[in-house]
């Protein structure tokens, strides 16, 4: 008999099978049928033929004329201003010899946009971040549609970036397509460092000199940021999830094993579109992958955010995934790493403790995660079990450290840091919201206070600033959710709420905006549906308002009796607020998207509808 957590596992993956049956079938038939249709530029009238190699020259342009090998895209998300995405600018060559050496041609079918909510935190560009995943999408999507590949390469890191480089790239789910990561920026200054002094400037207590040498101490080279949030979630969950050849993730930029593996990657997506190695991703994302991501994000402490992107990612595939799945798998998916917000250690040290594949081995162990699974690096999940190394200058595995070099940072499933993996989803009188509490201490997780409500994060700054809240306060910032405008992260506030903690007041925060992988210490229920721009009962709320936030038992409520509270008109939402750094551009999405728990997603033909209507 399987023991209760690998049979929660089981179940929870058995009702996603089932609630999907009907769209998942539908899916996995359009994506054969394309399939087995062979190669489309075969097809192709001579004239849209010739376009598609007029630039091609020598070998390539005889290969692609006579469709004689095999054609692979490159869709790169490179920029120079990202960080993360820097690395990139290097990458299509190496890309294209690496495929050509394999016997196929390869071509930079398509850019897609890439921004740093680094940079937008706090600014209206923000509210643009959210919806250019599903741009992302639709970008991959155009890349692809010209129908003269037989397989893809997808370069992204951060963010919204990998999300919706998938959901693009499963509309064409019948293609070979292998995720190509970049690698994290080497260690610079303390994640507790820097969010101590911005704790100081918070207070006025630091200057902006000061700050600003701290943050460019932390980010300070060319790579991904090193603290635990939704970019470095991106990498541990898509790998886990058999789309990144195994023990590639975390492989810094600029070193001879980073270019080894991205011309492996080249490779291998040759040898994915070929007889019996046929693996089109729309066959690698299958419930049991899905919940394979779920369970790395759990055990590890992950994005938050990834509570909207793996639901849009899995309804791309015909896949219901539900914010029910992620609590229910949260129960009994341990806790084993410690990587900043939650910890001290940066990515880096996750890494060097054994990383993913030392993960992967401790979850498959436990029956926690599914082994039984098609992967870009053949069948089955032990595969990643082992980590790559240069000899003689030749790639190749062996296996990873069975147990963590660092149980600080790394642990197993016999001495988690704890039982569970600390997301929970909060219902209540006021809806639907998630909320965090890896880095939740234990004497904080509950909390009852009056309400201060705000309709944005400047409201909030402000009132800080004049000391208006050094008291017991449930912090409300609503008016924040996709239809209002974007959902943006209010990671910025982090820094004032974590003084008022410090000074002993019992603090919370309640939204329908987001927090990011960066949620820290702060109990925050975020992502609240229905958002108060659609009627939700976050509308009605008032300052002094008594809400109790309750994280052991999964609730959030304001002590306002049902009846008073419906009979309260609506709050206003601020006039003005569409217009300006380009958000007029995305009317059209804030009037399309769907609910924060269906994904957040504008792409609604892909969802299955909730079966409750009340929340």
């Amino acid at each position: 008999m399987a023991p209760p957590t690998q049979h929660v596992v089981e179940q929870v993956t058995q009702r996603i099978a089932e609630r999907s049956a009907a769209t998942r079938t539908s899916y996995l038939e359009r994506i054969r049928a394309a399939g087995a249709r062979g190669p489309a530029r075969t097809d192709l009238p001579c004239s849209n033929l010739a376009h598609g190699f007029a630039a091609c020259s020598g070998a390539d342009r005889l290969a692609v004329r006579g469709a004689t090998k095999p054609g692979v895209a490159i869709v790169s998300a490179y920029n120079d201003m990202l960080s993360a995405h820097q690395p990139y600018a290097e990458f299509p060559a190496w890309l294209k010899d690496a495929v050509r050496e394999a016997g196929g041609v390869a071509q930079f079918a398509g850019g897609v946009p890439a921004m740093c909510d680094g940079i937008t935190q706090g600014r209206t560009g923000m509210e643009l971040s959210l919806f250019s995943r599903d741009v992302i999408a639709m970008a991959t999507g155009v890349a692809l549609s010209h129908e003269m590949f037989d397989g893809a390469l997808l370069l992204g890191v951060c963010d919204k970036i990998v999300p919706g480089l998938l959901i693009g790239g499963l509309s064409f789910g019948h293609l070979p397509t292998v995720l190509v990561p970049a690698g994290p920026m080497p260690s610079g200054l303390p994640n507790r460092e820097k969010s101590r002094i911005r704790q100081l400037f918070a207070e006025g207590k630091a200057s902006r000199e000061d700050l600003l040498e701290a943050e460019s101490a932390s980010y300070h080279s060319p790579g991904t940021c090193t603290f635990y949030g939704t970019a470095n979630s991106n990498q541990l969950v898509v790998e886990v999830m058999g789309l990144h050849l195994p023990g590639s993730s975390f492989v810094p930029p600029g070193t001879p094993l980073r270019k080894a593996l991205t011309e492996q990657a080249a490779r291998r997506v040759v040898q994915l579109g070929r007889g019996a190695d046929y693996t089109p991703i729309g066959e690698i994302i299958d419930e049991r992958a899905i919940v394979n991501g779920v369970v790395a994000l759990l055990a590890t402490g992950g994005s938050t955010n990834h509570t909207l992107h793996l639901v849009a990612i899995a309804a791309a595939a015909g896949i219901e995934l539900t914010w029910d799945d992620f609590s229910d798998l949260s129960a009994v998916v341990p806790s084993l790493a410690k990587v900043y917000p939650n910890g001290s250690a940066d990515i880096n040290h996750f890494a060097a403790a054994g990383g993913v594949q030392t993960l992967v081995g401790e979850l498959l162990d436990a029956g926690l995660l599914h082994p039984d699974v098609n992967t870009v690096a053949g069948p089955g999940l032990d595969r990643y079990r082992q980590q790559p190394f240069l000899e003689d200058g030749e790639l190749v595995w062996r296996d990873a450290p069975a147990k963590s070099l660092d149980p600080d940072v790394l642990r197993g499933v016999d001495e988690p840091f704890a039982p569970d993996g600390g997301l929970r989803v909060l219902d209540g009188n006021l809806g639907r919201s998630v909320i965090k509490v890896s880095a939740v201490s234990a004497e904080h997780r509950t909390v009852t206070a009056p309400a201060r409500v705000f309709d944005d994060q400047h409201g909030f700054t402000a009132a800080f600033q004049a000391g208006e809240l050094d008291h017991d306060v449930v912090v409300v910032i609503r008016n924040q959710g996709p239809q209002a405008n974007g959902m943006p992260e209010l990671h910025g506030l982090t820094p004032a709420l974590g003084v008022l903690m410090d000074r002993g007041h019992q603090v919370a925060l309640v939204t329908d905006g987001r927090m990011s992988g960066a949620s820290g210490k702060i109990p925050a229920a975020i992502q609240l549906t229905p958002e108060a721009s659609a009627g939700g009962p976050l509308a009605r709320i008032g300052d002094g308002d008594v809400v109790r936030l309750d994280a052991d038992r999964g609730t959030l409520e304001v002590l306002v009796p049902d009846d008073e509270l419906a009979a309260r008109e609506n709050a206003p939402v601020a006039p003005g607020a569409q217009f300006g750094t380009g958000r007029e551009l995305f009317a059209a999405f804030r009037q399309a998207v769907g609910r924060a728990d269906r994904g957040a997603s504008v792409f609604t033909q892909l969802q299955a509808q909730p079966t409750d209507a009340t929340v």
